[in-house]
């Protein structure tokens, strides 16, 4: 979810005009025994006050016409990096506080303020196969 969450908030900058450090997530999940029904959610959101936030278009790219095309161009985008084959091969490694697989600043990582985990936790392995790992996406 969360690298989806990101991957979804550079495309949108990409779309409406906003700059992705105006754009701030919210994940909502909860696991299978954590509740009543597991679930799902992100809520993308404009965190700036200032004019950029007035530009519109965020909640037109939300309807279900407008977020399908948006989600596909977001999940391809997520398979390749220009910092390939150095950001594929990256690994987590909780001892060297490295805590995101296949993520950088080229493909995933964002603005500190606009993420609520700390750009911890990301791999775009889990969007889309790359030159390290294959078959482990959510989306085929």
């Amino acid at each position: 979810m969360h690298s989806l969450s990101h991957s979804l908030i550079n495309e949108l900058s990409i779309e409406c005009g906003y700059s992705s450090a105006s754009l701030s997530e919210r994940i909502y999940s909860r696991s299978p025994g954590q509740g009543p029904e597991p679930m799902a959610g992100i809520l993308l959101y404009t965190s700036a006050p200032d004019a950029e936030g007035t530009l519109g278009g965020l909640v037109h790219l939300g309807q279900a016409s407008e977020l399908g095309p948006i989600l596909r161009r977001a999940i391809d985008r997520a398979a390749l990096c220009s910092s390939d084959p150095l950001c594929a091969d990256h690994e987590p490694d909780a001892a060297n506080s490295s805590l995101h697989g296949a993520a950088c600043h080229a493909c995933l990582l964002v603005a500190e303020t606009s993420c609520e985990r700390g750009n911890r936790y990301l791999d775009r392995s889990t969007l889309a196969d790359t030159f390290r790992h294959t078959g482990l996406e959510y989306f085929a």
